[in-house]
């Protein structure tokens, strides 16, 4: 008896380090863009650079983890989820190393900094995405996996609530800092992965006794999107539609705290923190209430788009900062209700072999409404504030739309 509880313990031991381990992948891979978006405007001064012209920093590293996620999903279902994690986290750290010594010893980085980024975007595609799959293949019962997930969110959305306050604090040092630490993150993360993540040789779900072809994983993955399309393509859809609401206002709300209203530093990464952390807590308590019931990720989903597109409805109201963040604190508890269900929604539905792809699909998505939102809304800012929230409430509008028609458990 004794000997089976130790057993026990020790295994439930391994399994909250092993949650550790796959929270750290999407904290870091947050921390090593989001904390960028408060010192923007820092960066535009000392590089001498435009609104748009930051906005790349953002939007590069995105538009190559775009290209390259799906090719990481194959890779992740072909050799197992560690063996693409691994490198991925030490290409970001390596992107990030790059930007920041550009920052330091060079009189114009602008260029390299890019570079850098696109370094640290190849990594960014094989890490955070991959760990959907991998959720998947580590639970086999639906309620730890979604629980998980839940986790996975809120690790990910607790990156953005840090990010803002990190990334100020550490400006207030050196304003390149940022990018110096993201390789200490990195390092932090390959070990953590490495020694407290345990995997089968198989964990990439590939049936041993049949030989892999590519023609026959992509007549795989073709009979996939035949059979499920209906609702995976809505999935997507909402997946890049809230990210580029999240981040499009994000930036919006960076610029607007230090242009207009004054405030900057670690003040205004406190105030960007207050929703972002709405944001975190909602994700959290959505992956605890939706469990393995597909009907409950549907309407959890759809409740939390209606959230976020009325609270963005009121942005031109009224231009006092306790008044947009509360607006945004609404849309992020919205948006922070959605992604969990969302992502359960993909790793319940699908088998493990084409677990990988079709999830870094959802991630490569997700990553195109990162790219589009600071460019767009910078250029928006120099219209009316009304083009910024009718755009906003059209596109949370069309998500609520497929949410409601097209995700039908």
């Amino acid at each position: 008896m004794t000997e089976t509880s130790n057993s026990g313990v020790a295994d439930q031991s391994k399994r909250r380090w092993a949650i550790v381990s796959l929270a750290s992948i999407p904290l870091i891979m947050t921390l090593g863009n989001s904390m960028l978006i408060p010192i923007l405007p820092l960066m535009e001064k000392e590089l001498g650079i435009s609104a748009m012209q930051s906005s790349y920093i953002i939007t590069v590293y995105s538009i190559v983890a775009i290209i390259l996620i799906p090719v990481a999903g194959f890779l992740s279902d072909r050799f197992g989820r560690k063996k693409v994690i691994i490198p991925a986290l030490i290409l970001t750290g390596a992107g990030g190393l790059i930007s920041g010594i550009a920052s330091w010893k060079m009189d114009d980085p602008f260029i390299i900094i890019l570079l850098g980024r696109i370094l640290q975007g190849i990594g960014a595609s094989g890490a955070a995405p991959i760990v959907l799959p991998l959720v998947g293949d580590m639970f086999q019962r639906d309620e730890d996996a979604s629980s998980t997930m839940g986790i996975i969110e809120t690790s990910n959305t607790a990156g953005k609530v840090l990010s803002p306050i990190l990334g100020s604090a550490l400006a207030t040092v050196i304003w390149y800092l940022p990018f110096l630490s993201i390789p200490v993150f990195s390092l932090v993360s390959v070990l953590l992965v490495a020694f407290l993540i345990q995997t089968k040789d198989n964990d990439a779900g590939n049936n041993e006794d049949e030989p892999f072809t590519l023609k026959a994983y992509l007549k795989l993955i073709k009979s996939v999107f035949k059979e499920h399309s209906r609702w995976l393509y809505a999935v997507f859809a909402i997946g890049a539609i809230l990210m580029f609401i999240l981040f499009g206002f994000l930036f919006y709300l960076s610029s607007i705290l230090e242009d207009t209203f004054g405030y900057e530093g670690i003040w205004k990464g406190l105030m960007l923190a207050v929703p972002l952390l709405a944001l975190a807590i909602a994700s959290y308590i959505s992956g605890k209430q939706i469990k393995d019931n597909l009907v409950v990720m549907k309407w959890v989903t759809f409740i939390g788009i209606v959230l976020a597109g009325s609270s963005v409805i009121a942005i031109p109201f009224k231009a006092h900062p306790v008044y947009l963040l509360t607006i945004f604190f609404l849309c992020g508890t919205g948006i922070g209700m959605a992604l969990p269900a969302l992502d359960a929604l993909i790793t319940k539905s699908l088998d493990k072999d084409v677990r990988g792809i079709v999830t870094s699909i959802y991630s490569a998505m997700r990553f195109i409404g990162v790219a589009a939102g600071p460019p767009t809304i910078a250029f928006l800012m120099t219209k009316d504030i009304a083009w910024i929230a009718g755009l906003l409430a059209i596109f949370a509008l069309g998500a609520g739309w497929l949410a409601y028609r097209n995700i039908d458990p």
